[in-house]
């Protein structure tokens, strides 16, 4: 079964074996939902750990995993990742994509582009996703992920349309 690395574990907290995570989620509180996490890291095989509790210290999640009582225990978890299985993937809803489902999606231009690229990254900020489209040239264009250039994302077909201004691509490749 496939692991989906969902956070890091970037420090530990107080004296009891509490750890604190950086996450990748845009939904911290999925880990209230999770029974228990994977961890691997350097010098750690596959590691399975049930989580005793979650609380959070502003956008950072805090948990106590079972078996870590101290911060000691705590340390040698620092900067292991933490995994998910498939099966604890949350149920999208129509329109909505994992990312890591869209990664590898051949990325084409209804326009005068054509065929631009392959999805090689999505770059997340605040404002909107940005799409890292690697070009046959070898050089990267990005794309804004906004309905004004991405029309559609056929997951069965594997390809993301987009409808891009004329010089976009020239463009951003000067940049």
């Amino acid at each position: 079964m496939e692991k989906i690395k969902i956070a890091k574990i970037v420090n530990v907290v107080g004296i009891k074996g509490e750890v604190k995570l950086y996450h990748y989620s845009d939904y911290k509180e999925r880990f209230e939902e999770f029974d228990q996490i994977i961890l691997q890291g350097r010098g750690m095989s596959d590691t399975t750990f049930d989580i005793q509790k979650v609380r959070y210290q502003g956008d950072m999640v805090i948990l106590k995993l079972k078996g870590i009582d101290d911060r000691n225990q705590a340390e040698k978890l620092r900067d292991k990742d933490v995994y998910i299985t498939e099966d604890d993937l949350r149920e999208l809803p129509e329109g909505s994509y994992y990312l890591r489902d869209l990664i590898g999606m051949k990325v084409v231009d209804q326009g005068s582009y054509g065929e631009i690229g392959v999805l090689k990254d999505v770059i997340q900020n605040s404002a909107q996703d940005i799409y890292v489209v690697s070009r046959p040239s070898g050089q990267d264009v990005l794309i804004p992920a906004v309905k004004d250039f991405v029309k559609e994302i056929d997951t069965e077909n594997r390809v993301i349309r987009t409808s891009l201004i004329p010089g976009f691509i020239d463009e951003a490749i000067e940049a």
